[in-house]
């Protein structure tokens, strides 16, 4: 997923091709009908464009992850805030990636990942009967969680959120490895703390 804002220059294009993309995925992944799914998908579109308005997030340039690693020899600041992804894995190519993304593109994908997280959850707790501890510690096996990697409000140490720069990396690698490899990812997972913890091993060992 990603770059629309590269083929499409209105922020009306960007939003209609996002609503070809999420509400065929949101029926198959979450058994929607196509009016239910574009109904959540344009709730989801207009809480988020509010979001974007009102954090001034709205205007950013389409090709502000160069912007970010020009000013990165200049500006202290945004020095010091890439040295913090860079620890955790993230390169060149994948600032370029995530923020040369259309704002509403970064948002919609952040949000949908929200709504699948939720979706696991609920499963576990109403349909398995987990305790709200354990559901959380299945979810964190079955899917790997994004955020601010310095938040250890739930997790610490290795399971800390990944950074969403490394969302596009991992994706190809999970997607491979189910392919190819998919007995021994079950295998891997169940002897890590947490997907995030084996992404993090992987990075380490140059899989990723």
């Amino acid at each position: 997923m990603g770059k629309f804002s590269n083929l499409f220059g209105s922020s009306s294009d960007i939003e209609k091709n996002l609503e070809d993309l999420y509400v065929p995925i949101f029926q198959m992944k979450m058994g929607l009908s196509a009016s239910e799914a574009k109904g959540t998908f344009r709730d989801i579109l207009k809480h988020e464009k509010e979001k974007s308005e009102k954090e001034g997030t709205s205007k950013l340039p389409q090709n502000f992850g160069d912007i970010m690693l020009e000013q990165e020899s200049t500006n202290e600041e945004m020095r010091s805030m890439l040295a913090k992804k860079r620890q955790e894995g993230v390169r060149d190519e994948d600032i370029r990636w995530w923020w040369n993304m259309h704002d509403l593109e970064k948002r919609i994908m952040v949000a949908f990942g929200d709504v699948m997280k939720l979706a696991v959850y609920k499963k576990l707790r109403e349909e398995d009967g987990l305790s709200e501890r354990e559901a959380m510690r299945r979810l964190r096996k079955a899917l790997p969680i994004f955020g601010n990697p310095e938040d250890t409000t739930h997790t610490a140490g290795e399971d800390r959120p990944l950074p969403f720069e490394l969302k596009d990396r991992i994706e190809v690698y999970v997607e491979k490895r189910t392919k190819t490899d998919q007995e021994k990812l079950k295998k891997d997972l169940a002897e890590s703390s947490s997907f995030n913890a084996l992404i993090r091993k992987e990075m380490k060992n140059g899989n990723i």
